[in-house]
């Protein structure tokens, strides 16, 4: 189902403008602590894209906001398609690297696929089939999805659900922003109606 490919640099940018559209909408909403204004604070990130995303790599600011009140200085960082929280690869990396380690008959298939070490899949699939399965954008999916996913082959029963490609990736990735930041209450409310 997941031959080997490379997500290009149209994706990404496309990602960019999700990121950017998110992060103007968090900007009109005050400082959750003191009520001032927010302005953009972005700061360096090094984002790995391993096989699958090398592209990823030239877009390494993580759009951030920082209050403008003397004395407050309060970040906020709104959600983000392209990060997936603190993970250093690439949220698409991450979602399409499992959904290959999900596929691939051995451990080093998928490792010569998407360039990610083994380890790191494995954690990773640790993460959708524990931690994730208790997160409200997978409860959300799961109610919007019919049949549900199966939640043995998450991510790739969600790709499955969501369709095959770079659309499909974009689309889970929409769903996941909630999950990449804290500082942002209800994130889910800044993404909703960009895809």
């Amino acid at each position: 189902m997941f031959g080997a490919f490379e997500l290009g640099i149209e994706f990404f940018e496309g990602l960019v403008a999700i990121d950017e559209a998110i992060v103007e909408r968090a900007a009109q909403e005050p400082c959750r602590e003191c009520g001032g204004p927010l302005y953009r604070g972005d700061h360096a990130r090094k984002p790995r894209g391993g096989l699958l995303g090398r592209a990823a790599e030239a877009f390494s600011r993580r759009f951030s906001l920082c209050c403008g009140r003397n004395g407050c200085r309060v970040r906020a960082m709104p959600p983000s398609v392209r990060f997936l929280g603190r993970r250093v690869y690439v949220g698409a990396v991450v979602v399409l690297a499992s959904a290959v380690a999900l596929a691939a008959t051995t451990v080093g298939a998928a490792v010569r696929t998407t360039g990610v070490p083994a380890r790191t899949t494995r954690r990773w699939l640790r993460w959708w089939r524990g931690p994730f399965k208790m997160t409200s954008p997978f409860v959300a999916l799961s109610a919007r999805l019919v049949p549900a996913p199966e939640p043995g082959r998450i991510p790739s029963s969600l790709l499955e659900r969501l369709g095959v490609g770079p659309a499909a990736i974009a689309q889970l990735l929409v769903w996941l922003a909630p999950l990449t930041t804290t500082s942002c209450p209800d994130g889910s409310r800044l993404v909703r109606g960009l895809m």
